[in-house]
């Protein structure tokens, strides 16, 4: 039987009561007066009433979803029906609010879905985690989720390969590969996205001699609305295959996946500081001579922090290194710096509003907590956020050194707190020989952000990828010996006040703008699946569309979701506007 799950329910604020209130407070009999008295009262009352009026219709008129952020949000929602479920993204950018949110437990079942919702033409866009900073998977009308079909079919050991349902998570798999010695080849930095979803939108690791994740998949069973349940794979119907891989949910409802994985396998993460002009020497020794590698620029600094992993070394055992500081006292002028603003702003940010400081004492706080808390003091002020990536840098300075874990551990990456997300992919060149564009990017792109002085807090992460035979990859290329570079500028939302989060959105999108037109045309730049938001000006829409099918087969694919899809149940708004053609149903 179906289940329907209740994500969120938003609070009941009603503010008709406070009207009403008002209303009463006005028609009471008044104490005797003089008629001048009299008019100024009444004529003071509709000022008033007026006031309050226009403010209500204000905050609480809905506006669309992709127009949220344009205001604060005080009364939001009248009190939601019943059976109405809001759904959200992670960091509480894009929500929806459905009646139609489906979770079948088995095949049979999501066959049924699928054939039902096609037969009457009701939409139900496939939703993964929804950790997706664009809400890539969400839709009003209806989504399907596939949390329920989440077990591991069949490990086989010699070939090391895994056939799971698409609803189970990475660390579930992950979990459930231990017994067996294997684990994935790749990890993105955290480990809550369903599998269906992560391959869908050609997320990523780390390490220039890897590819994306969705490389990772050689066959799948996939139940679309024309042709029922297909069953494609690298030698069954190949050319389907590789593009519905990375098909962003558009060419049927990923059920099940088989998957390459490796041997299990222990691995030493070293972490320490470097500078540009060291990193211009060590870069392409650095890309060649490690598994994983990536890169956490810090605005305003000329620090860089790299860390790099590779497997234990038979030989060399583990790295004989005592570190120069414990992590409390690599932590503490972090604290020391949060005490400090704490006193300068009063213990309240710049709009005057309580910092939340929780029940944690300070001491307790993690460093990525720290610095939630020191940017919703002043989020938007440069000098602030200056001297919060000067501490960062500090931070990471004292905190070089080396630990080993198993690589489900280690790949693992702290982001933060909710934020806003930017993330680009461009070539870098062959593996023998790297162009050095992916550094020149980042060279432009912090000088970018001292002209313009934007409020830029860390990292600016860069990693990259091998590339991907998905032809809808941010990394597709038909040479195994290109590789990619992945850049992600951010802006966190360190707070729920809306008002904070509206000017934080404001600037992110201004910071954002600014890359696109210096860089992403100049050096071949696409955004990630996931990350890519769709601009509500036709002519900017226009020209996102225009240069999405220079670097995709936009043609090829609506082919493909005309023949699987022609009702485009599977479709959402951002999807059809990505990839528009005349003949949507």
């Amino acid at each position: 039987m179906l289940r329907t799950l209740l994500l969120k329910r938003t609070l009941p604020l009603t503010p008709r009561h406070s009207h009403s209130l008002l209303l009463r407070r006005f028609s009471a009999t008044p104490e005797p007066a003089s008629s001048t008295d009299a008019e100024t009262r009444k004529y003071a009352g509709y000022a008033a009433l007026l006031l309050f009026c226009g403010a209500a219709t204000y905050y609480s008129f809905p506006l669309p979803d992709d127009a949220k952020h344009k205001k604060a949000q005080i009364f939001r929602y009248a009190p939601l029906p019943e059976d109405l479920h809001t759904v959200s993204n992670w960091s509480g950018t894009h929500e929806v609010q459905t009646r139609n949110f489906l979770q079948p437990e088995n095949v049979e079942q999501l066959e049924r879905v699928v054939r039902e919702a096609h037969e009457k033409r009701t939409r139900i866009r496939p939703v993964g985690s929804g950790l997706s900073p664009n809400g890539i998977g969400l839709s009003r009308i209806g989504m399907v989720n596939l949390a329920l079909m989440d077990g591991i079919l069949e490990v086989d050991k010699q070939r090391k390969t895994v056939r799971v349902q698409a609803g189970i998570r990475v660390q579930q798999l992950v979990d459930g590969l231990k017994d067996h010695g294997l684990t994935l080849q790749n990890f993105a930095s955290i480990r809550e996205q369903q599998i269906g979803g992560i391959i869908q939108v050609g997320a990523h690791g780390t390490g220039a001699k890897l590819p994306p994740i969705d490389e990772q998949v050689i066959a799948m069973k996939l139940v679309t609305p024309s042709k029922g349940t297909i069953e494609i794979s690298k030698d069954k119907d190949p050319e389907l295959f590789y593009l519905a891989r990375c098909g962003l949910g558009g060419l049927g409802v990923v059920a099940e996946v088989t998957l390459q994985c490796v041997d299990r396998q222990e691995l030493v993460e070293h972490t320490f500081i470097s500078t540009m002009k060291e990193i211009k020497k060590n870069h392409k020794k650095l890309l060649s001579d490690n598994k994983h590698v990536k890169y956490l620029y810090i605005p305003y600094t000329d620090s860089v922090v790299v860390v790099r992993c590779n497997p234990v070394s038979k030989w060399k055992g583990l790295p004989k290194f005592k570190p120069q500081y414990t992590k409390d006292e690599a932590i503490q002028h972090v604290r020391d710096l949060y005490r400090e603003s704490l006193q300068k702003y009063g213990a309240e940010g710049s709009r005057g509003k309580s910092v939340e400081d929780g029940e944690q004492k300070i001491d307790e706080l993690s460093f990525t907590e720290l610095r939630d808390k020191l940017i919703a003091l002043d989020p938007l002020n440069k000098k602030h956020i200056i001297s919060i990536n000067q501490a960062e840098a500090e931070f990471w300075r004292k905190s070089e050194g080396y630990r080993v874990g198993w690589s489900d551990e280690i790949l693992g990456f702290d982001c933060g707190g909710q934020q806003w997300v930017s993330e680009t992919c461009f070539p870098a060149g062959k593996l023998a020989n790297p162009s050095m564009k992916d550094l020149e990017y980042i060279e432009e792109l912090k000088q970018l952000i001292e002209n313009e002085e934007i409020p830029a807090p860390a990292p600016i992460e860069q990693r990259w990828t091998a590339s991907s035979r998905s032809p809808l990859s941010p990394a597709s290329s038909p040479s195994e010996d290109d590789i990619f570079s992945w850049v992600g500028i951010i802006m966190y939302l360190p707070s729920t006040d809306a008002r904070q989060r509206k000017d934080i959105t404001e600037e992110f999108f201004h910071y954002r703008h600014l890359t696109q037109e210096k860089l992403w045309d100049r050096y071949s730049a696409f955004e990630h699946w996931a990350k890519i938001e769709v601009p509500k000006d036709k002519e900017e829409l226009a020209a996102l569309q225009a240069r999405l099918r220079k670097r995709f087969p936009v043609d090829s694919y609506n082919k493909a979701r005309k023949e699987l899809d022609p009702n485009r149940i599977l479709s959402n708004n951002m999807l059809q506007k990505l990839f528009a053609q005349s003949d949507i149903i």
